[in-house]
């Protein structure tokens, strides 16, 4: 650490422990996680029941860009908010659109605990491409009660979590590795020697992205720090740990440093990575034959329940997204884990490293429900 920062810190010792010390205390003002407790309740309209459900799915960046339009009576119509897209890092908008298979797939799996089903048309006027534009990205009309039982995944909705933390130092039990290849679509490895190319892989990437300047400004505009900050920003990357909280209270951990090649917080971010990637202890990914917009849900809806499939089993997921993205200075690393993971062909497009958590983290915010929805 820098020394002047260590300085502030240190001088700054009275502002960490007074916010540690609140670490088990609720932000003052609105809650942005109340999306998380008891969804659906007191919902009439089971589309609007189905929809508190559907804002909880993994997304990139948690940019929540999903707007639902339920003006026709029985149907539900998805677009994207274009305001809330990552032209850099995701420039053909491959990730937000994953990000919507993992919308379609709750809402599904939501209609159907609630004794209801939807027939689902994708991109009903058309495949938007290279860029998503405004028309809509699905329709699901309502057609009754599905035949058999809820889904079995559906309990662990509330339990999933993207754990951006270090795992423990415990190899993956091979039952439960088992379980998350039975996902369609999936593959992995817990294999030692394959770990040990695949973490400096991924490090690799989060490594450039940091230092493109384009894509790592990306990422620190949508990072909001502190309770106040996050209440008031629902979205985007939330550290409102009370470390962090204090941190920016004494000016070592603030946007414009996080930005700047060499400061602590750079440093610091950098260094969580790199013990991120070294603590997996396994990778999983999503690899599909073609890349349009269509397999670009159905992977989105297999990672969806892959993390569902991941809490039933006591593991931690964490996707890791860099090296797979589209912009120059990730060609090498693009490259190097599709020769690893798909030297047959074809496109990867979710990875994932796995393994136990040490703590559970607490979910992400959410916008909730009514801002997801079109006005007429």
């Amino acid at each position: 650490m820098d020394r002047r920062d260590f300085i502030r810190l240190a001088g700054g010792g009275v502002v960490l422990a007074a916010t540690a010390s609140a670490a088990g205390c609720a932000p003052v003002g609105a809650d942005p996680r109340a999306a998380w407790d008891n969804p659906g309740a007191g919902e009439t309209d089971i589309r609007r029941k189905a929809l508190s459900f559907a804002i909880l799915a993994p997304n990139p960046h948690n940019m929540q860009p999903w707007m639902a339009d339920l003006r026709t009576p029985g149907e539900v119509t998805f677009y994207v908010d274009r305001t809330r897209l990552l032209p850099v890092t995701d420039p053909f908008n491959r990730q937000i659109v994953i990000g919507f298979g993992g919308v379609l797939a709750y809402f599904q799996m939501a209609l159907r605990q609630f004794g209801q089903s939807a027939e689902q048309t994708l991109f009903p006027d058309g495949e938007p491409a290279p860029r998503l534009d405004d028309r809509p990205i699905a329709r699901l009309r309502l057609v009754g009660a599905p035949g058999g039982a809820g889904d079995p995944l559906f309990p662990r909705l509330l339990d999933r979590r993207t754990d951006r933390g270090a795992y423990a130092d415990r190899p993956v039990d091979p039952a439960a590795f088992a379980a998350l290849l039975a996902s369609p679509g999936v593959s992995g490895t817990i294999e030692a020697g394959r770990l040990g190319r695949l973490r400096a892989l991924v490090y690799e990437g989060a490594r450039i992205e940091a230092h493109t300047p384009a894509a790592h400004h990306e990422s620190v505009e949508r990072t909001f720090i502190g309770a106040k900050d996050v209440a008031a920003h629902p979205w985007g990357i939330s550290l409102d740990q009370p470390v962090m909280a204090a941190m920016n209270a004494v000016g070592v951990l603030t946007k414009a440093k996080m930005a700047t090649p060499g400061t602590t917080a750079f440093n610091e971010a950098l260094k969580f990575l790199k013990t991120g990637a070294d603590t997996a202890q396994g990778f999983v990914w999503i690899t599909t034959a073609e890349n349009r917009r269509i397999d670009q849900t159905a992977a989105g809806e297999s990672y969806a329940r892959l993390c569902l499939v991941a809490a039933a089993q006591g593991l931690a997921m964490h996707p890791w997204s860099q090296g797979l993205q589209e912009y120059a200075t990730q060609k090498p690393v693009f490259d190097a884990l599709h020769k690893e993971l798909a030297p047959d062909g074809g496109r990867i497009q979710m990875l994932s490293r796995i393994g136990y958590p040490t703590a559970k983290p607490r979910p992400a915010p959410r916008r909730g429900l009514n801002a997801q929805i079109l006005k007429a």
